[in-house]
């Protein structure tokens, strides 16, 4: 977990809750059980300067319910900064390594893959979906779902743990020759070797 130091008390308390969110939670038993570990980055070598944020949800916090499937299943707001001077374009997948039951994961669902984000953006606004309001030349890739758009959290048992990861390159990846469009494998393959920078940020979120 990132941890940033600005001397006051209160962020400290709030970054060891965070933390501690990261490390338990109750199974489909009601059993408290420790979360696996985060998926090490598909990019290890690639510096984690980049911060990545949301104006809805803070690092470890609840996704609130307007952007799941209990809600309007709309995308959050996202900001980004500490980009490479010399990144050409952006990647963010967002995805769920806790499916189908935290106590027991089996699988990572992909809920959102977009990319070649021109590197001069600085966020996504709220809401975005195909053919709305991206940048331009912004592309999309296939979900778990096998759609384009914004899905959101949406756990059949326990708190999953929604990771935003945001990578730096410097190229584009250009669109898929296929017109259902990339998978996130295809992409991380097509990336190797040109990932600058990445970051992370951690949002939760368990069915009222």
């Amino acid at each position: 977990m990132r941890v940033l130091m600005n001397g006051s008390v209160g962020s400290v308390v709030v970054l060891m809750v965070a933390a501690g969110m990261m490390a338990c939670g109750a199974g489909s038993s009601g059993k408290p059980f420790r979360y696996t570990p985060l998926p090490r980055s598909p990019f290890p070598e690639a510096p984690k300067t980049i911060e990545i944020t949301s104006s809805a949800f803070a690092y470890g916090e609840e996704i609130p319910k307007r952007y799941t499937c209990q809600g309007v299943d709309i995308s959050p707001p996202l900001s980004w900064d500490s980009v490479p001077e010399k990144a050409v374009t952006l990647m963010l997948v967002v995805e769920d390594p806790d499916a189908p039951d935290p106590a027991a994961p089996r699988m990572t669902w992909d809920h959102w893959i977009v990319y070649d984000i021109p590197a001069s953006e600085t966020g996504l606004i709220e809401a975005v979906s195909e053919g709305k309001a991206f940048p331009p030349g912004t592309q999309l890739g296939l979900n778990s779902w096998k759609r384009h758009n914004w899905g959101g959290p949406c756990p059949p048992r326990g708190r999953h743990r929604y990771l935003f990861r945001i990578f730096a390159l410097d190229t584009r990846l250009g669109p898929s020759p296929s017109r259902r469009g990339p998978t996130k494998k295809q992409l991380y393959a097509r990336a190797k070797g040109h990932v600058l920078a990445q970051g992370l940020l951690v949002g939760t979120y368990a069915k009222k």
